[in-house]
């Protein structure tokens, strides 16, 4: 199906990031450990704004939150962690609702060991677990997290799926483009 004619909702938002992973040869992976080896490819959007500069479009999804396997797991054997301690983050250029075509326009590699970005981290996850332990699964809300949010994740407000997301402040720190 052309991009022009799909249906409503139908559209594939990462498709751009499966893209990327055929032409690299890896396999379409969306599993919680990372892409190869050890390392995590992500790909997120830019935009320009009115004045011409680049800016992050939107917050980047890390990894899914299993309640279970937060609730027992500390941030130093966690799935976030494993995602976000070293990752390959290219970064494309959005032109339109279209999607004709994505323009690869910056990658960078980052790895986890700026110990002040590492703590934030932490925290984030910790307040995430102590959350779910204390109040419950359901009580997450994407206002917690200074650098990590968890918020749901799937089409409409009535998702109840969560995901840990890198804010844009943080994905612009990633990408090195601040």
């Amino acid at each position: 199906m052309s991009l022009s004619n799909r249906k409503k909702g139908e559209f594939n938002k990462g498709w751009a990031g499966h893209v990327l992973e055929r032409y690299l040869g890896l396999p379409i992976n969306s599993a919680q450990s990372p892409n190869f080896g050890s390392w995590e490819l992500k790909i997120v959007p830019l935009k320009r704004l009115v004045n011409g500069t680049i800016a992050i479009k939107e917050t980047m999804a890390v990894t899914m939150i299993d309640p279970f396997n937060v609730r027992s797991t500390p941030f130093e054997e966690s799935h976030l962690l494993a995602k976000l301690k070293k990752a390959v983050i290219c970064a494309r250029l959005f032109e339109s609702q279209e999607e004709k075509r994505s323009v690869l326009v910056h990658v960078a590699a980052f790895d986890l060991d700026d110990h002040s970005i590492y703590e934030q981290v932490r925290q984030d996850y910790e307040e995430t677990r102590s959350c779910i332990i204390e109040h419950g699964f359901e009580h997450l809300t994407g206002t917690m997290g200074i650098l990590v949010q968890p918020r749901t994740k799937g089409a409409g407000h009535g998702s109840t799926s969560r995901a840990f997301y890198a804010r844009t402040q943080f994905v612009a720190k990633l990408l090195g483009i601040q």
